[in-house]
């Protein structure tokens, strides 16, 4: 998998050093589960999430480092508050486990938030991780909670995918 997705923002100047991904979304069979690599500024989009979904995945994996600058309390705040909202809302949505790695720590002016998280199908947070200090998270995940999910919130059989061509437009141009 490559990151489709490549910021261009505050502290995140990458598009002048990557480029985005040409893989599209996938879905990596592993011996128990197949799992959905998206990465960091990927997860921002529910797009990302729901193809990633579509192609097999139960666990949606992003491996990302995110943070803010000191002196941005309340703009952290907010964002912190945005981003797990966008992990929660990928589970629920897909009926998909998400799994969240996020970098703790500094490096330059730059200060991670870490809270690497998981997610159930559901929406319910199964484990959370220190904001401030490195950690290993072992979480039990029942993989039937993916199929009751699914079943009871039907988002993919429901869907209405001849209304969905405004999705291929521009921001401005639906």
């Amino acid at each position: 998998y490559r990151k489709m997705h490549i910021p261009d923002d505050p502290h995140y100047y990458e598009k002048f050093y990557f480029t985005p991904g040409d893989t599209g979304f996938i879905s990596v069979p592993t011996s128990r589960l197949q799992v959905g690599p998206l990465v960091c500024w990927d997860q921002w989009y529910p797009e990302a999430a729901r193809l990633t979904s579509l192609a097999g995945a139960e666990v949606l994996f992003y491996p990302t480092a995110i943070g803010w600058l000191d002196g941005e309390e309340q703009l952290h705040a907010e964002q912190y508050e945005s981003w797990d909202t966008m992990l929660k809302s990928h589970a629920i949505a897909n009926g998909v486990f998400v799994v969240a790695v996020n970098r703790t720590g500094r490096e330059g002016p730059l200060r991670f938030w870490g809270a690497s998280v998981v997610y159930a199908p559901n929406g319910q947070r199964l484990a959370i991780a220190s904001h401030d200090t490195p950690a290993v998270l072992v979480v039990d995940c029942e993989l039937s909670q993916i199929e009751w999910s699914r079943t009871r919130w039907p988002f993919f059989r429901d869907r209405r995918i001849d209304a969905y061509a405004g999705l291929l437009a521009r921001w401005g141009e639906a």
